[in-house]
């Protein structure tokens, strides 16, 4: 390769339309268009979401080329979500990505959602030496990822049933907060004191569970409801403090098992909940106690978006790994 490439991407994977340009091993724009209709539903509902993006790709797309200030023909590649993710909403971004890289005569190239969240790491520097491990937390998905470089991954932890941002969503549901309820349990933790325990998960290996979580603070819930009417109202943010914390104990837990099993001290967090500033804490603290070498991503590349999808792109165009014009969506897609 005489230079490096200009690729477009487009994440499409859930209720969040994403583009982004990037140049050089650059990010130039990333511009995303969210979806509050859900909000009404406490959850996302896919047809709904496929009908966004079928109204959000073309404007966004439109606007990640101006930002970047760049010219469509001077595209090498178009980079796209094949999933794993919502079929709805996969196929409306890879239908458009064919076809724009068929229109322009440029490759092609399928980007594993996961693999994209760990690779944000490598936008912005610091950057992490190989291997690392990497803590992949959203709604969806809970993992421990070896990364062994930057397309060679190796999943040695997963959750058995929910994730972690799941857990978050179904205990503001529970409490009658807006969805999505993570950021508004991190914010109400901030003003809030650890004063209740909840059931943890007994899992032996790397692997997580927080259905019994979820199942401890619905009792206990319906329990202090019924002794004291107005419990959630009088003592919302020690609830949110509480369930965050039992939350990000699980989770630092197994990550300290996992360092101490490979011996590796290289950790990185990525994924939506990898924003929540509870999380971020725990994680700067046991790195003092575990002399780890951390790695915390922009908050803007921790949610879904197009800029990591780019920056796997990237790699993936140095090593020549084009995908063909019949790649379909999946819906689930191990890395």
């Amino acid at each position: 390769m005489d230079k490096y490439p200009t690729i477009l991407a487009i994440e499409s994977s859930c209720d969040d339309t994403s583009a982004s340009v990037l140049k050089n091993g650059q990010i130039l724009s990333n511009c995303i268009a969210n979806q509050d209709a859900h909000q009404l539903y406490g959850g996302v509902v896919p047809e709904l979401a496929s009908r966004a993006h079928l109204e959000n790709i073309i404007p966004v797309v439109n606007q990640a080329v101006n930002v970047a200030k760049i010219e469509l023909e001077s595209l090498d590649a178009i980079a796209i979500t094949r999933g794993p993710g919502l079929l709805g909403s996969l196929i409306v971004g890879l239908s458009f990505a064919k076809s724009l890289a068929l229109s322009l005569n440029i490759p092609l190239i399928e980007v594993n959602h996961m693999q994209a969240h760990v690779l944000a790491h490598f936008i912005d520097d610091p950057k992490p030496k190989f291997p690392f491990l990497c803590l992949t937390v959203s709604g969806g998905h809970t993992q421990i990822v070896l990364v062994k470089d930057y397309l060679h991954m190796e999943v040695i932890g997963t959750t058995i049933d929910d994730a972690a941002g799941e857990a978050f969503d179904k205990t503001g549901k529970m409490l009658g907060l807006p969805y999505p309820a993570g950021p508004v349990i991190d914010k109400l933790a901030k003003e809030g004191d650890v004063k209740f325990q909840f059931a943890k998960p007994k899992i032996k290996d790397l692997d997580f569970s927080f259905s019994g979580l979820k199942t401890s603070i619905l009792y206990f819930l319906k329990k202090r409801i019924k002794e004291e009417p107005d419990f959630i109202k009088d003592q919302l943010n020690d609830i949110c403090a509480s369930v965050q914390n039992s939350i990000v104990e699980i989770l630092i837990a197994k990550l300290i098992k996992a360092s101490q099993e490979t011996g590796i001290k290289e950790i990185g967090i990525a994924g939506g909940v990898s924003a929540n500033s509870g999380l971020r804490k725990a994680l700067e603290r046991t790195a003092n106690k575990e002399n780890w070498n951390i790695y915390l991503p922009k908050v803007s590349y921790c949610t879904d978006n197009a800029a990591m999808i780019a920056i796997a792109a990237h790699y993936k165009f140095l090593e020549n790994d084009f995908a063909n014009q019949d790649i379909a969506p999946l819906a689930r897609w191990s890395l």
